[in-house]
């Protein structure tokens, strides 16, 4: 999918990214090898994504948004919750069925926080923030999602300033094993 627009447009286009990776995962027979490298490139998405909005989108929220405030502290907590599944899924290998019973909550978890966003969040902002202020915030996702961690790191900061100053360097340590090791090719 091509990637572009408002921050808005950017995320939902991450959305179905991460929607057809659960697919092709789930598409698999069980204990397929190939399982291992989607999840790991969901994994390297939902990361990126993550870190991503917690750098400008839930900023964002809090300034243009009533009760702003309550509302990204929420998506905050859906994403600690998905990054310790992660974290946990990095030590799983298909056929284990730890492997399908995590992707399967991460699943859930994943697709109630999408549904959230997409729903009630992303309309309260763009009722409440500027098409311009938009548009520079889709900017400066896609820049964020270029040097983000592409591994769960739960124990990281993930508010303003510590995580703005943090993820780029585990983002480049990460990317850095990941061409050691061969993972997300």
């Amino acid at each position: 999918m091509g990637h572009g627009g408002n921050v808005i447009q950017e995320l939902t286009i991450d959305h179905r990214e991460v929607d057809e990776l659960f697919a092709r995962i789930e598409g698999l027979p069980a204990g397929d090898k190939r399982q291992r490298e989607l999840a790991d490139q969901l994994t390297m998405e939902l990361v990126r994504h993550s870190v991503a909005e917690e750098e400008h989108l839930y900023p964002a929220v809090r300034r243009f948004v009533d009760d702003g405030d309550d509302l990204a502290d929420k998506e905050l907590e859906d994403h600690a919750e998905v990054e310790r599944m992660l974290k946990e899924l990095e030590g799983c290998e298909p056929g284990d069925g730890r492997f399908d019973a995590l992707v399967a909550r991460l699943k859930t978890s994943v697709t109630s926080h999408v549904n959230d966003e997409e729903n009630r969040l992303f309309p309260l902002l763009a009722e409440s923030c500027p098409p311009g202020a938009l548009d520079e915030l889709g900017e400066k996702v896609r820049s964020a999602k270029k040097t983000a961690p592409t591994r769960p790191h739960p124990a990281a900061p993930d508010t303003p300033p510590a995580n703005k100053l943090l993820a780029p360097g585990a983002g480049m340590v990460d990317r850095v094993r990941d061409m050691l090791t061969g993972r997300g090719r």
